[in-house]
């Protein structure tokens, strides 16, 4: 009996021994191994409209508040991560564009408290799967007058550059991946009195063959053949730093 006893103390202690290496074992695994990947949450939250001006506009339609536009708070992981403007576009199944909206202090350097007013930015992209936020640095691109209208990974759009000779307005198509302009066409000089606003009607692409007619309000449209090249737009995966 004392011998049977005996061996079922033995045989307890080394289940209980083996249990403690068991859980030993996995609390010592680091964190990327020890648990799943993180999953995140990116969504747009509810529409609002603030007052907005152009900045090039009169001290009349400046003084006119009545002009607005909508706004939405970009959301990652239940936390705003910034301001946007305009409808999303979805580039890929898990990689969307939109348009960064700036609350920008309009103060002068005298002026006792700030004033804050909202302007249409630059534009971002959004990763679903990783909660990735990444600023794209479109060629030219004016946050005044640039009108932006995408089509797959390309964006076209009316932007202003300056030279030795002075600046010019420019026809733009842009593809995300590469660094230089795949349409690039001076279409008159910068800045212009009294122009247009906007200063040009929205792109319109025709799929094939691949191409973009931009039309100067107030001028004839023309049509721009788009030859781009192979572009990654999406991050790994493993992308988990957000």
């Amino acid at each position: 009996m004392i011998a049977a006893i005996r061996a079922l103390n033995l045989t307890t202690r080394s289940i209980v021994l083996s249990l403690s290496i068991i859980l030993f074992n996995q609390s010592a695994l680091p964190p990327a191994l020890g648990a799943g990947p993180k999953v995140h949450t990116v969504g747009l939250g509810a529409v609002r409209r603030v007052s907005y001006a152009q900045p090039d506009a009169t001290p009349e339609a400046k003084a006119d508040e009545t002009t607005t536009i909508k706004v939405r708070p970009l959301i990652v992981d239940e936390r705003q991560r910034d301001w946007t403007t305009g409808d999303a576009h979805d580039i890929t199944d898990r990689t969307f564009a939109i348009r960064r909206a700036l609350r920008i202090n309009d103060a002068l350097p005298g002026d006792a408290v700030p004033r804050w007013i909202w302007q249409p930015g630059p534009w971002i992209t959004v990763d679903r799967v990783t909660g990735h936020i990444t600023p794209l640095h479109l060629p030219d691109f004016d946050p005044v007058i640039s009108n932006a209208v995408w089509f797959r990974d390309y964006v076209a759009y009316c932007g202003t550059a300056a030279n030795a000779r002075g600046a010019n307005l420019y026809v733009l198509v842009a593809q995300l991946g590469s660094r230089r302009p795949v349409v690039q066409k001076a279409i008159g000089k910068w800045p212009q009195p009294n122009h247009f606003i906007p200063v040009c009607q929205p792109a319109k692409w025709q799929r094939q063959p691949l191409s973009v007619t931009i039309q100067p309000t107030g001028g004839e449209p023309a049509t721009y053949d788009v030859i781009g090249t192979a572009s990654i737009i999406e991050d790994g995966d493993n992308d988990d730093d957000n």
